[in-house]
């Protein structure tokens, strides 16, 4: 019987047990990844089951990258305790403040994974990792310990969940859309502990970056983890990009066997958004359309790219930000804040009363940096809109691609992107 992408990964990492669906096996890991909110809780977990030394320090990657900056006493706390034990452990890949980014746009960058890799991280976006055609998921800190203290984890073999796109993307559409798209197919649950494999022309039309919104939300439909097929894409990232270390492309076998399988066209939908309070309640955006917006937000470990300021600025640049909205910009690195810098994307934004910020998840996760109060209305480009996610349980807070946020941030409300982009740009300060 063929194996599907998730069960291949697996299989090359295993040290013991039968890589099927359901079966438990151990693997070891390429990459164990930790930020400042789950690292401290896992440092105690590791020196409470009496290990001292980290199996492979290399193998590691401590991010400092929720509260960061630090914006309290107790956030200053945590972020020492990441640098206390880089230095006590000798971890070689330690990103404090002004140094990396967002965890999931970091590791990327800075060579750190490579296709086929198993890679397992305090954050449950982990899963992030599959645009890279790699095995990417989320979990708890005593885990996390256990695999720093020996290299190695147990694992339950997911089953697999295949999904197809066909076609060419319609204007404004990106790869945001495609999985809200699949969410509101299969609901908050509809591939609790599987692997969404991503397929189908339509997928491969996608850049990079785009990859990495589809895998990002793979957890909001409940999946261990989601992966795209590799392709020609892929292949020129990671020879320019990989980890410095032998890999290989994981392809599905043609009779691997799946839970189920669903087919997409992507000439079939437009831009998508989801609706308070669950990242699958989604709907097209003419159904919300007209609906004010207090705060825009743009930014996050898989919409803070490159491509997603290149999409903002097509939408802001020449125009300003509404009377009585206010826009918060988050570049995902230093390194993409570099580049937006160079290309000039920075300063359009800040010339259209945008507030650009350091790289940091603050907001998203409702840490800092743009909280919203009760009865406020956000328009963000995040993985999640849970009651209370972005700061009061009064607000609420709509999903959607870098290019509606962006026209909302113009517009004053939530509206069709091509409608401001046909627009004349508006006076400093004005509204289209």
């Amino acid at each position: 019987m063929g194996q599907t992408m998730a069960e291949k990964i697996l299989a090359r990492h295993a040290i013991s047990g039968e890589v099927e669906p359901g079966r438990i096996i151990r693997a070891r890991v390429d990459c164990v990844l930790l930020n400042d909110v789950t690292g401290p809780l896992s440092f105690k977990q590791f020196r409470e089951m009496g290990a001292t030394h980290v199996a492979e320090p290399e193998r590691v990657v401590l991010v400092c990258d929720h509260f960061a900056p630090a914006p309290s006493l107790a956030a200053a706390h945590g972020l020492k305790a990441m640098r206390q034990f880089a230095e006590e452990q000798r971890i070689p890949h330690f990103f404090d403040v002004g140094q990396g980014g967002i965890e999931h746009t970091l590791l990327p960058e800075r060579r750190l994974i490579a296709p086929g890799d198993l890679i397992i991280g305090g954050d449950s976006h982990t899963c992030t990792y599959g645009a890279f055609n790699a095995f990417g998921t989320g979990l708890g800190s005593t885990d996390i310990a256990a695999a720093m203290a020996l290299g190695e984890l147990w694992f339950l073999v997911p089953e697999s969940v295949r999904f197809m796109f066909r076609g060419a993307k319609r204007p404004y559409v990106t790869g945001k859309d495609i999985i809200l798209r699949v969410l509101r197919e299969i609901g908050a649950d509809g591939a609790t502990y599987q692997a969404m494999e991503f397929a189908g022309e339509g997928i491969a039309s996608l850049t990079i970056d785009e990859r990495m919104a589809v895998c990002n939300m793979a957890v909001e439909g409940g999946a261990k983890t989601g992966i795209v097929v590799p392709d020609a894409i892929t292949d020129a990232w990671a020879r320019d990009n990989a980890a410095p270390r032998p890999y290989e492309l994981v392809a599905p076998d043609p009779d691997a066997q799946y839970a189920a399988t669903y087919t997409f066209d992507l000439a079939d939908f437009g831009p998508m958004i989801a609706r308070p309070h669950s990242p699958a309640n989604v709907v097209p955006l003419d159904e919300v359309v007209g609906t004010h917006v207090d705060q825009v937000y743009i930014g996050n470990c898989a919409n803070g790219t490159l491509t997603d300021l290149r999409q903002a600025v097509a939408l802001l640049g020449g125009r300003h930000v509404a009377h009585g909205t206010r826009a918060i910009v988050v570049p995902a690195t230093q390194r993409v804040y570099a580049q937006a810098m160079a290309e000039g994307l920075l300063a359009q934004l800040v010339e259209a009363g945008v507030a650009v910020s350091t790289p940091t998840c603050g907001a998203c996760f409702g840490g800092h940096m743009g909280l919203l109060d009760d009865g406020e209305v956000a328009i963000t480009t995040t993985n999640r809109n849970f009651r209370g996610r972005m700061g009061h349980a009064g607000a609420q807070v709509y999903l959607a691609n870098a290019y509606v946020a962006a026209a909302a941030a113009v517009a004053g409300e939530i509206v069709d992107p091509a409608e401001v982009a046909g627009a004349a740009s508006p006076a400093k300060g004005g509204t289209v």
